[in-house]
């Protein structure tokens, strides 16, 4: 290696620290040394390491240094020797002890304690307690106790280094309160390598200049510089650029798809009304989903399109569907009822009310919240995205459906997709939607599928027409291409998730 090339290489810092290093090899010492700031030895050692002219090994060690009431005894002295100093041999109340010796009644008590462990004083009870000192206190007055000679220690201690009396001082100690403190301190020790070694012996005093300025060009001094070189291919550090969140990526893909396959995007408003989202769907109103476990209900009431009389008709006798509906008497009080959407297909319901025959054929997608009063596990969330999507076409059947599924499945990374009978009250036939997982070997079921049954579409469009319709759950989509099992990881508040996750594909 051309030494003089890599000299030329190296920053001032480098320069101030290189020469320590054949001394010293402990960080803080080479910090108060080089007479440099921390972070300045820090990135200098870095870079060193970097161009492998040092290697650096970093341990933890528990270090003991003197709390806030260590300091300030270190300084006044131990309150034990204050309380000694105020008694005499006659026995002395509390009130005048805590007077004379100037310390809280919390120090008194503590110093009770402790000295009479030590047969430092002797105590009288009675109506009040009364205390004189011993002999064995006057001893301890005149010479310095373990614990005084432990506090002018040159602090911090490094555990480990305690032996015999220190340690036996450090466990008493440390059960006073705010006396000591244990700490975890990390420790940095620089080896210089052999091409080190040779660098640092060097003559690194020669000046050279870091940047060009504009008074060099316009004067010319720059022909005479000597410039330091700058190494493009060394380690730096990683940054982090702003990026969108991992989710709205996916949405944007999800989007982008069905906007390039002609479809229009459908939204709507998260608080609907039963009607909206139930019972236009003929979804029964005696039906499960609609207990309090399954949906959020609010306060209040809707008011209802004119329309809901015809729905109204449908679930009660199946009207002029062909279909003898729920054989039950509809309830407006029940379809008035205010609720989150828990489902999308809400906003497929109201865009069909809103079509006319000239508007046909139409496509329709929508990828939006819902919300299910769900338990919150590794596979269920109370809130999440689905994706939506309708075709109303008299010419439409199931080999269309299955063809759009299949193509947006194929844009999503899944070349199999396979559906299987299923039912669901607002369509017939109804399909579940499945795609083999290239990594997993296996087939993985994500949403269901079907045609609008004649009772959700003839009151609503006004005539009876094919509408191919599905509902997928956007996070078991996506789960997989980024290898999350538990989907509750697609809403952590992990910074260092969202920086290593990778990017969406396009």
């Amino acid at each position: 290696m051309d030494l003089e090339k890599l000299i030329l290489k190296l920053h001032p810092f480098e320069r101030a620290v290189l020469p320590v290093l054949q001394e010293e090899k402990d960080f803080h010492k080479i910090v108060k040394k080089s007479k440099l700031q921390e972070i300045e030895v820090m990135r200098a050692l870095q870079w060193l390491e970097n161009k492998e002219l040092l290697t650096m090994t970093s341990t933890t060690k528990k270090v003991v240094s003197l709390d806030k009431n260590g300091l300030l005894y270190l300084k006044e002295g131990l309150p034990e020797k204050s309380f000694l100093n105020s008694l005499s041999d006659e026995f002395k109340g509390l009130n005048v002890i805590t007077k004379k010796s100037k310390l809280s009644r919390e120090e008194v008590n503590a110093c009770i304690g402790l000295l009479r462990k030590k047969g430092a004083i002797e105590v009288a009870k009675g109506e009040h307690l009364q205390i004189k000192i011993t002999e064995a206190g006057k001893k301890i007055l005149e010479e310095k106790s373990p614990e005084e000679l432990f506090l002018e220690k040159d602090f911090p201690l490094e555990l480990s280094s305690l032996q015999g009396t220190d340690k036996a001082v450090f466990e008493e100690l440390k059960k006073r309160k705010e006396f000591l403190k244990l700490e975890e301190v990390k420790e940095t020790t620089v080896t210089l390598t052999e091409l080190g070694k040779k660098v640092a012996s060097m003559d690194l005093t020669e000046e050279v200049t870091n940047r060009l300025t504009t008074g060099m060009l316009k004067k010319g001094d720059w022909k005479q510089t000597k410039f330091r070189a700058y190494d493009v291919e060394i380690n730096v550090p990683q940054k982090y650029p702003g990026k969108k969140h991992f989710e709205n990526e996916a949405i944007e893909y999800i989007k982008s798809i069905w906007l390039e396959m002609g479809f229009k995007e459908m939204t709507g408003n998260y608080v609907q009304s039963a009607f909206w989202d139930l019972d236009a769907l003929f979804v029964p109103q005696d039906h499960p989903a609609r207990e309090m476990q399954d949906t959020f209900y609010l306060h209040g009431k809707a008011k209802l399109p004119e329309l809901w009389k015809k729905v109204k008709e449908v679930h009660e006798n199946g009207a002029d569907t062909g279909s003898k509906g729920w054989h039950y008497q509809f309830s407006k009080e029940e379809t008035e009822q205010i609720l989150l959407r828990t489902h999308t297909t809400v906003l497929s319901a109201q865009t069909i009310a809103n079509l006319k025959k000239e508007n046909l054929p139409a496509k329709f997608f929508a990828i939006g919240k819902v919300f299910r009063n769900e338990a919150l596990d590794w596979k269920h969330l109370f809130e999440f995205y689905q994706v939506e999507g309708i075709v109303i076409d008299p010419d439409a059947n199931l080999k269309h459906l299955k063809g759009y599924l299949t193509q947006f499945y194929k844009k999503m990374g899944f070349s199999k997709v396979r559906m299987r009978p299923a039912h669901f009250p607002y369509t017939e036939p109804s399909l579940e939607v499945d795609v083999f997982h290239p990594v997993r070997k296996q087939w993985v079921e994500l949403g269901g599928a079907g045609i609008f049954r004649p009772e959700v579409v003839k009151p609503l469009l006004g005539f009876d027409c094919p509408v191919l319709a599905w509902g997928q759950g956007m996070g078991r989509i996506i789960s997989e291409y980024w290898n999350i099992a538990d989907i509750r990881d697609i809403n952590k508040n992990d910074l260092k998730q969202i920086r290593e996750m990778k990017l969406w594909l396009k």
